[in-house]
């Protein structure tokens, strides 16, 4: 399938693999979230989740970094006491379901069907490592720096930061990253959670995860995907029977006895494309 542009700034190409890959694509300013970016992103996001026979995404950064976070003009103006755009002069209002327009840049990476990976190197700041988190998995360089950086602009995570970290961190190292504002390498971030791989170069090794992904039964890996989401939440009883919903509808249906059958004849299998 051929590229497509969203805003002049996202990049979406869907492999016959059904591995889509997702590119922010504004290197002169490191991906920098703009006006425009968030209008790409959104854009790509809507795009993904119409997408026939999309089995994972593959999320990565044009240039030097994976990104930057809020561009400097946007702080520019708020140092003048100015709005930094009409789209972000009310957040309380909800836009996209739970969450407002910014965070839905983000937060729709949780929400889409399929896995997503996030391939970080050089900077992921600020909103950078908040749309990072919104992966499901975050492979990083060793030399990639990721920062909780809004208390450095005398402000809060608020592009679903908070309830992406709570999942990740523990509480207390959530508290420290946020209230310090510091910068943690890669090897660092995968210590504490941030991060889930580390790996020398972060878009290759995300890109074999994907492919990888993509040659197991969706309907299982989308059904485990609702799972995961949900048990955060969720009470035990309620887990526990989501869990055996899922599986019932699993269960002899036609991807899954194809896994069975290609696992036995040790092959691999042939599965009918996801929806």
């Amino acid at each position: 399938m051929p590229e497509q542009r969203f805003a002049d700034r996202v990049a979406v190409r869907l492999g016959d693999d059904g591995v889509a890959e997702v590119r922010l694509s504004r290197a002169d300013k490191m991906n920098a979230l703009d006006a425009a970016m968030f209008d790409g992103l959104l854009l790509a996001g809507e795009h993904l989740r119409r997408m026939h026979g999309l089995r994972a995404v593959v999320l990565h950064g044009e240039g030097r970094a994976f990104c930057a976070g809020l561009d400097m003009a946007s702080f520019g103006r708020m140092a003048q006491g100015q709005s930094v755009g009409d789209d972000l002069a009310d957040l309380v209002t909800r836009t996209h379901g739970l969450a407002n327009r910014a965070q839905q840049v983000a937060w729709q990476w949780h929400e889409l069907a399929v896995p997503v990976v996030a391939a970080v190197h050089g900077v992921a700041f600020g909103g950078g490592l908040q749309l990072a988190l919104g992966a499901d998995i975050r492979c990083v360089a060793p030399e990639a720096r990721l920062s909780v950086l809004e208390m450095q602009w005398g402000l809060v995570p608020d592009m679903a930061g908070m309830a992406l970290l709570r999942e990740l961190v523990r509480a207390d190292v959530a508290r420290e990253l946020i209230y310090s504002a510091r910068v943690v390498g890669g090897e660092e971030a995968c210590r504490i959670g941030l991060a889930t791989l580390l790996a020398a170069d972060p878009l290759s090794r995300t890109r074999e995860f994907a492919r990888d992904v993509a040659q197991r039964n969706t309907d299982a890996v989308c059904a485990a995907k609702r799972l995961l989401n949900a048990s955060p939440d969720a009470d035990a009883a309620s887990l526990l029977r989501a869990e055996s919903v899922e599986q019932q509808a699993l269960i002899g249906s036609p991807n899954q006895r194809e896994a069975v059958a290609a696992a036995l004849a040790k092959r691999p299998p042939v599965f009918s494309p996801p929806a």
